[in-house]
């Protein structure tokens, strides 16, 4: 593809690529800088492959927020490509940032978190939960702190789920397994509250670089999602973390089995999160060390 012409974009070069498709760095005479994602051409005539590209496309241009790309195009080449043509956000995904630089500092950890809540909320008041929320799907800008989400392939319209959203034989789930909600693994209908858990998981990763769960294989992560709770935050890895409670609070709060049991929005737990990540885990101790002072000197 590269140095070809689609629809008239000009392919420079291949920046990611999946099972189904695969995204490039193209220029536009109107549009500029883009990312053109292509479904491949093995799959053109699959009905399925076909019907889900286009979902994503129609339910990214759905989402119109400053941390979400921007859709600027979706059509078929005089060939019969189904293509996608999105914003080109600088930067790199978060998850390459993340095995490079974490954990992060709290502050860093807030900016991040926020942004992604907003593009989530964004998402949720159109209707649209994304389902599929991890540092693969997310790209950052280290230099401005800036966040776009990305990749709305397994997205769902809450106006039009139905049975065929649901788990329907063991095993077989939507969404990735290290940072899916656990309600999505047991037959539910997911709800705006798997993207708030998965963004949780996100929280969790960037402060510690561990996941809530130890599971080394995917059976035994199946098993402990649905019976066991998450790592505390300040018992992750060796246990080496100092956390202010109130953060570890409010993520395992965010991280709760139950839906009911999480925050009522997205926006809502990113809110508690910037409020408990300023709060230094030394504070109460320093203030109890004062207290004493003051009863000494009396």
């Amino acid at each position: 593809m590269v140095g070809a012409s689609v629809a008239g974009y000009s392919v420079r070069k291949e920046v990611g690529e999946g099972g189904t498709s695969a995204v490039y760095l193209a220029e536009h005479p109107n549009h500029g800088t883009v990312a053109l994602k292509v479904l491949r051409e093995k799959l053109r005539q699959d009905t399925t492959a076909v019907t889900r590209f286009v979902r994503e496309a129609k339910y990214g241009a759905r989402v119109k927020h400053p941390n979400v790309v921007e859709t600027i195009e979706i059509g078929q080449s005089e060939s019969g490509l189904h293509f996608l043509a999105i914003e080109w956000a600088e930067g790199e995904i978060l998850d390459r940032y993340a095995k490079q630089h974490a954990p992060l500092p709290r502050d860093e950890v807030s900016t991040i978190v926020s942004q992604i809540a907003a593009g989530v909320q964004a998402a949720h008041d159109a209707g649209i939960v994304h389902r599929d929320l991890k540092p693969e799907n997310v790209m950052y800008d280290a230099r401005t702190r800036l966040v776009k989400l990305l990749d709305f392939g397994i997205a769902t319209d809450t106006s039009q789920a139905s049975g065929d959203e649901r788990l329907t034989r063991a095993g077989f789930f939507v969404g990735t397994l290290m940072y899916i909600a656990p309600e999505a693994l047991s037959g539910e209908i997911v709800t705006a509250a798997a993207d708030q858990y998965s963004l949780a998981t996100i929280a969790y990763y960037l402060l510690t670089r561990c996941l809530p769960y130890t599971a080394k294989a995917p059976r035994e992560m199946f098993t402990q999602l649905l019976t066991m709770p998450p790592i505390p935050l300040k018992d992750a890895g060796q246990g080496n973390f100092d956390f202010a409670p109130e953060l570890d609070a409010v993520v395992m709060r965010a991280l709760s089995r139950s839906p009911a049991d999480r925050y009522s929005s997205v926006i809502v737990f990113a809110n508690a999160f910037v409020e408990a990540a300023r709060i230094l885990p030394d504070q109460p101790k320093i203030l109890d060390k004062f207290k004493g002072l003051l009863r000494r000197s009396r």
